[in-house]
């Protein structure tokens, strides 16, 4: 079978298709934003092949994978093992990192436990353990033959004492000689050593010729040493006037020489930050700590009556802190930052002194002497003590700040695991390198025949992962990145070079769009990719609206013709050849092949030339090179580079943390910067991303908009609801009195099935409609509440057109694209597109003073050409309110249509950082940058 046949889907909003999909190729779908891409390629195609092989294990094994229900489809054919790779974050969880992710630091710690060389953290020297046969190997090859020799027991090493046991034995044991100090004396004229001096001891076991006929004397010498010494032995090459020309120290333990550091046994284990015989004894392996910040328990800019220290304005502990602020002759109206620092040291830390503090009960008042405890000290003790994770979270929260750890420096692996290096470099310094860096380390790693043998295998699976990590543009993150700070469209690549890492066939891929963050520069590679997994055997099906990947596909299912329930047809199958030759109908197929494309939009009213500008000063977060940035006010900014050039880096982790941090006194720590001005022209700043809009499914688009509130108001004022007495909470369905209490105003049952997947079913008391009967009778123009709630944005915005108020936010649901979605889709079902021009619409219905600046991380993500067109649209509007719009982009047509861009390269990661390019598109173009020469290539067309 050749094709896979899907029959009947009709899962969401699919209208009850047929499509065939060739094997063994690369396939696109594409359509409209909400036309039903994710849900034929992941909700049915995936989910079907997934549920298949998980019916394939034990109803037992079945218990512990899970719930997978049946998508609405007839019957899909020719169906393989799924797996699907998606956009969302790899992990939540710290200890993740690229490196545990892809396996990768897997491979590297056996790799160091096999062939790694132990050094002495302290002494810097080579630390080795040998057998006896190994050490008279050494010592025949490193000392000349004939030379004279002295096997040495090293017995101490700078230490106090008098030694007079030890001495004691050595005579017992029939030995002559001993070196004190440097001095070798007869040890029939020792009996002790002084007390308080601190000595270096070495038993003489033999001197001898160093020859192949005294190898059985040597042997013996060598065993006695390391008896003695419990595993040591030191032998020293002399002339003959008794000097020494050469010393070497040899050990059967892995232990240094010098110091006596010792190594335990050097195992993969030793290098995990996961397991505690490596992780750093401190930090538990996590890197940084949670250490409370004394700017978060006392705030620096008010005094205590205003609330400095959170613990209220007239409570116990206020007063408790006013008594140590006046024992201390200070005033409490003061602000904190301006009290005496003997002060502000007995707050925080805890007083020296006594100090009296009243007590009042309804019985009278109390005065006691003791001493204070210090916030810090209070709080540090209560969450040390607190049992429960729910308090130790609110004072993570609270009074808490992240810091590297000081013991391992971030690094979180304990000294032993660090002081193992292989060509001079330790596991983490490896780990910490760009992907492209170490990956030529391992290219030109330095190894002995013997040592290729042992790892030359391990070697190749390494080079060939990092290999698949560059090629799918990800050579400038490093392997020690965390999983959690990785964007939606880098965490999908990891897991893209993982797949191609495990090099399984006859397996079916689902990709949602794998080009989210990529520069189009970087698209190529990753086409080459998709194209290697494909040419692996298998079935590549990816959800994608790029331009290059759309050409560079075999065959394509193009949905349509409108999103939501004007979606869920097919308007195109075949061939993408064919499509390019004649798109009839398809919208794709008309963008791709160039007959439509998205113009440059012109603004209905341009805002006022403001000449302000935000000027942040040496920002040097990650990979930023100490760069001075200008962002011009009133306009549409966009901030563009090669993937891995530092866009998030300055505009998501330092330039909006600071403007929050200093307009708002939110608790965020921006990246490192010297300084910002032009704060005085601003008086808001939002962030607009794609996390949903509501964690359940009772949060809708018409609750977040609040057109709900409006369209609850105006049933509340019909005169059938004034008759019965019913108000506003009356339509709400997640307060008791109108909504349905069968199903708690959800619509459906929940129904447990024990070793099957939990059921929903439709409530059969309000069928699906949330609400009593009582409720549904109170009609307003012939329509009840859950009528209105079924509604699309299109229906009621015809329905509601008398009405200015809810129809203008109906109105601007339409503009920003969303116009299909229902008023009470549940949140949980909308794409992050969606949810992103939903927050907009909120934003854009707003009274909007002009001074806001908003920013957006990739808002193209999950978008049509068409919807692109609107999404431009919709931030002209904000502009022309007066407002700034900042956005890390990398769609050209969002690029050209910047009235300001700031381009940062020339590469990603350690290379890049600096800024490339800044002005308008012909700036951009005549810089002849990677973006500049794709915008020349997309305005030329």
């Amino acid at each position: 079978m050749d094709y896979i046949y899907v029959k009947g889907a009709r899962e969401h909003n699919l209208k009850n298709i047929d499509v065939n999909i060739p094997k063994n190729k690369l396939v696109v779908i594409s359509g409209l934003s909400g036309s039903g891409k994710s849900t034929l390629a992941m909700d049915t195609i995936y989910a079907e092949g997934q549920r298949r092989y998980l019916e394939s294990v034990s109803s037992y094994a079945r218990m512990f994978l899970g719930e997978l229900k049946r998508p609405d489809v007839e019957y899909i054919e020719g169906l393989s093992p799924a797996i699907a790779i998606e956009q969302k974050s790899v992990s939540h969880n710290p200890r993740s990192t690229v490196g545990t992710v892809t396996e990768i630091y897997d491979y590297m710690r056996v790799l160091f436990a096999r062939i790694g060389k132990p050094f002495c953290p302290k002494c810097n020297i080579p630390v080795e353990k040998s057998s006896i046969d190994e050490i008279i190997e050494k010592v025949f090859k490193e000392f000349d033959e004939n030379s004279r020799i002295y096997v040495f027991s090293p017995i101490a090493k700078e230490k106090k004492g008098e030694f007079k046991k030890e001495i004691e034995q050595m005579k017992k044991n029939g030995y002559k000689r001993i070196e004190i100090d440097g001095e070798i004396l007869d040890l029939e004229d020792i009996s002790s050593l002084k007390k308080s001096y601190r000595h270096t001891i070495n038993l003489l076991i033999d001197r001898l010729k160093l020859k192949k006929e005294n190898f059985d004397r040597l042997y013996e010498a060598i065993e006695l040493s390391l008896k003695e010494s419990d595993g040591f032995v030191e032998i020293r090459e002399l002339d003959n006037e008794n000097k020494t020309i050469k010393s070497k120290t040899y050990s059967e333990k892995l232990v240094c020489p010098k110091c006596g550091f010792s190594f335990p046994e050097i195992t993969p284990k030793l290098f995990s930050f996961n397991s505690p015989y490596g992780a750093c004894e401190e930090c538990h392996g996590l890197g940084f700590k949670y250490e409370f910040e004394p700017t978060y328990i006392l705030d620096p800019d008010k005094s205590i009556y205003d609330g400095a220290a959170k613990t209220g304005k007239d409570t116990y502990m206020t007063k408790n802190l006013e008594r140590v602020i006046l024992h201390y002759n200070d005033d409490p109206n003061k602000k904190i930052k301006d009290l005496k620092p003997e002060t502000y040291n007995a707050l925080l830390y805890g007083s020296k002194d006594k100090i009296t503090f009243e007590y009042i009960t309804p019985n009278g008042v109390y005065t006691f002497k003791k001493h204070f405890e210090g916030l810090y000290n209070m709080y540090e003790r209560r969450y040390n003590s607190a049992e429960s994770d729910e308090i130790k979270l609110r004072y993570q929260n609270e009074f808490m700040t992240m810091k590297t750890c000081q013991k391992c420096g971030g690094k979180r692996l304990k000294i032993e695991s660090l002081s193992v290096k292989i060509n001079g470099l330790n596991i983490h310094e490896i780990s910490d390198m760009p992907i492209n860096k170490s990956k030529d380390f391992f290219e030109n790693i330095q190894l002995s025949d013997f040592e290729k043998k042992i790892v030359g295998e391990l070697l190749n699976e390494i080079k060939k992962r990092l290999g698949f990590l560059v090629d799918v543009g990800l050579g400038y993150i490093s392997l020690s990145r965390s999983a959690n700070t990785l964007s939606g469209g880098e965490s999908q690549r990891v897991r893209l070079a993982t797949q191609i890492g495990s090099g399984l066939t006859g397996v079916t891929y689902v990709l949602d769009e794998p080009t989210i963050g990529l520069h189009p520069r970087d698209n190529d590679r990753l086409i080459k990719t998709l194209r290697k997994l494909k040419d692996l055997g298998n079935t590549v099906i990816i959800v994608e609206h790029d331009e290059e990947v759309i050409k560079s596909s075999d065959y394509i299912v193009d949905l349509g013709p409108g999103a939501g329930i004007n979606g869920g047809k097919v308007v195109y199958s075949g061939w993408i050849r064919n499509l390019l030759k004649n798109p009839k109908d398809s919208l794709t197929g008309q963008y791709v092949s160039g007959k439509k494309k998205i113009e440059i939009v012109k603004y209905k009213t341009k805002g006022i030339e403001k000449n302000e500008y935000i000027k942040l000063y040496g920002a040097s977060h990650n990979n930023l090179k100490n760069i001075n940035v200008k962002f011009p006010l009133g306009k549409f900014i966009v901030v563009t580079g090669v993937s891995g050039s530092g866009k998030s880096s300055l505009v998501m982790d330092t330039l909006y943390p600071a403007l929050i941090k200093e307009l708002n006194g939110s608790r965020v720590k921006p990246g490192h910067y010297k300084k910002i001005e032009g704060l005085e022209n601003i008086d808001n700043v939002i962030a607009i991303d794609q996390s949903p809009i509501g964690r359940t499914p009772r949060s809708n688009p018409a609750t977040y908009t609040g057109v709900f509130d409006l369209i609850r108001d105006l049933f509340a004022a019909t005169k059938e609801a004034r008759m019965k007495g019913f108000n506003k909470g009356r339509f709400s369905f997640n307060v008791k009195g109108g909504r349905c209490e069968a199903c708690k105003g959800n619509g459906y049952l929940k129904i447990e099935m024990q070793f099957l997947p939990d059921v929903y079913v439709t409530c059969d008391v309000c069928k699906g409609k949330r609400y009593n009967k009582e409720t549904l009778n109170v009609k307003y123009k012939g329509k009840s509440i859950a009528d209105i709630l079924d509604m699309s944005v299109e229906e009621a915005l015809k329905f509601f057109e008398n009405i200015p108020r809810i129809k203008n936010i109906l109105q601007l649901l339409n503009d920003v694209g969303v116009g299909y979605i229902k008023l009470g889709q549940p949140a949980t079902t909308l794409s992050g597109g969606e949810a992103q021009r939903i927050k907009l619409t909120s934003e854009l219905r707003k009274r909007s003073t002009g001074k806001t600046v908003y920013f957006l991380d990739e808002p193209t993500t999950g978008l049509h050409f068409e919807d692109v067109k609107k999404l431009i649209e919709v931030l002209h509007k904000l502009v022309e309110k007066g407002n700034t719009v900042i956005i890390i982009e990398h769609n050209l047509d969002v690029v050209k249509n910047a009235d300001y861009i700031i381009d940062l390269g020339p590469e990603g990661g350690e290379k890049g950082g600096y800024i490339v390019a800044e002005g308008a598109v012909e700036d951009i173009i005549k810089a002849n940058t990677y973006t500049g020469q794709y915008l020349k290539r997309i305005l030329n067309k």
